[in-house]
């Protein structure tokens, strides 16, 4: 997708949308989502996915089924402002744009309903329905009218056992428009996963055979047979908002990012805020490169690490190039995973202790259960910025905190939140933080000159 602040100029964009939603998670919703996605761009449709909420692992399948990046919306972490001016950028380029919901179309503050209320975007409820009959019925009706004002695209039914199951729950509905078909039950339409979500469609060779398959089931429903005529009850209107210019604070200043299969954790807007910020944005694979690329920063985002352990600590040339990289002051901004890897060592599960780069002194402990979940904000040299935390491990470590997020409207303290440690050049933290929410602060950990920060500012308190 080009420069967000060029597309979102002009006049009110009009184009069809819909948001998938269900009633829980683990209901189908982003496998339906994706099928959607693949089968219109397969008919030469321009298809344009967002994912709501701050998840990373959605939008690999659904850059795969639509052709194109996917960026997250979320009224809270990445703001209104920034959710008008992507959809109605992605509303000036596409045929369709379909939005995947976050956990129930209730679920979180803000929901996924606030978001289809805010713009105007229909509904699809996607209900598992293997253990139902008649009470399909009731649990659509629910998620229409629970609150005013909802735009109803219709419901599809996943995990049916037979037609005439189907045709049960066809009848349940108080309205027969709404239904937009059934899916019968089929482990191959079922997308694999690992303890942080779904596996990264990269991961997998036959990834693009399970989309396609998805893609030819839903065509044999209602919702796989609309065109582009019938698409047209979806269109939704999306005003040019006002754009703010990022000054371009690292102008001339090259930032390597790692990205591979244990580096994977990488917001596309974050990639596009570098560049707004003037930065020339590199990559390099951890994995399967000996060579740090000749750069200014670096950023290890968050991914796998714990994966690929033993095959990281190997990397020895990359390990010392990073290592003088940090001797000579330049920044490092590891997150979650990328300050992982950076750990003298991590514990796995089982008690096996494995080596990995020794940059930042400590320990990392992978657990078998969430550690922590949820929207967390960083105050950061007088800017405000947000992101989420998401992990299953702990650390302990003797690098000097200087910092420490907090949840939406909580005061940072001593034992909330994550903290933000500073060894030397590097910053490192659990903390996933979403760039566009304060350019200014990321320009800072990537060696912007502080011009313009407030005295103490490390400890400005976020709204």
């Amino acid at each position: 997708m080009a420069d967000i602040a060029n597309l979102s100029q002009g006049a009110v964009a009009r184009c069809p949308a819909v948001l998938v939603t269900a009633p829980a998670s683990g209901q189908g919703k982003t496998t339906i989502t994706a099928a959607l996605a693949r089968l219109h761009a397969r008919q030469g449709r321009r298809v344009r996915v967002f994912k709501c909420g701050p998840d990373f692992l959605d939008p690999f399948w659904h850059a795969l089924a639509s052709g194109a990046p996917v960026y997250q919306l979320d009224l809270w972490m990445t703001g209104e402002a920034d959710c008008r001016a992507r959809l109605h950028a992605a509303a000036q380029q596409a045929d369709l744009l379909i939005v995947e919901g976050v956990m129930g179309l209730y679920d979180g503050e803000p929901s996924a309903a606030d978001l289809a209320l805010r713009f105007g975007l229909p509904v699809l409820a996607v209900i598992d329905a293997g253990a139902m009959a008649g009470t399909f019925g009731a649990v659509a009706y629910g998620l229409q009218h629970y609150r005013a004002g909802l735009r109803w695209a219709g419901v599809l039914a996943n995990r049916v056992g037979s037609e005439r199951h189907a045709g049960m729950l066809q009848a349940s509905l108080q309205n027969p428009a709404h239904w937009l078909g059934a899916l019968l039950r089929n482990p191959a339409l079922t997308l694999p996963e690992r303890h942080l979500g779904l596996v990264a469609a990269t991961e997998l060779g036959d990834a693009m055979a399970r989309l396609d398959a998805a893609a030819d089931a839903l065509a044999a429903t209602p919702l796989g047979r609309m065109d582009a005529a019938q698409l047209q009850a979806w269109a939704v209107d999306f005003p040019a908002p006002t754009v703010q210019p990022v000054a371009p604070l690292l102008a001339g200043r090259t930032v390597a990012v790692a990205r591979d299969a244990a580096f994977c954790f990488l917001y596309a807007a974050n990639v596009q805020t570098l560049e707004q910020l003037g930065a020339h944005v590199v990559f390099f694979s951890p994995l399967a490169d000996a060579a740090l690329p000749p750069c200014d920063a670096v950023w290890l985002p968050g991914g796998y690490p714990e994966l690929h352990a033993a095959q990281l600590h190997a990397n020895q040339p990359l390990r010392a190039d990073l290592h003088a990289h940090v001797q000579a002051g330049k920044p490092l901004w590891a997150e979650c995973g990328g300050m992982v890897a950076l750990m003298d060592a991590i514990r796995q599960p089982d008690g096996r202790v494995q080596p990995l780069w020794g940059l930042l002194p400590g320990e990392v402990t992978l657990h078998t259960r969430l550690a922590a979940l949820g929207p967390q904000q960083l105050a950061w040299q007088g800017h405000c910025l947000r992101g989420h935390t998401f992990h299953y491990s702990t650390c302990t470590s003797s690098a000097r905190e200087v910092a420490r997020t907090a949840a939406p409207g909580a005061a940072p303290g001593p034992n909330v939140g994550e903290a933000l440690y500073r060894h030397g050049s590097i910053h490192a933290s659990y903390f996933h933080a979403w760039f566009a929410s304060a350019p200014q602060a990321v320009a800072l950990l990537f060696g912007a000159a502080q011009a313009g920060c407030v005295a103490d500012a490390e400890k400005a308190a976020c709204p």
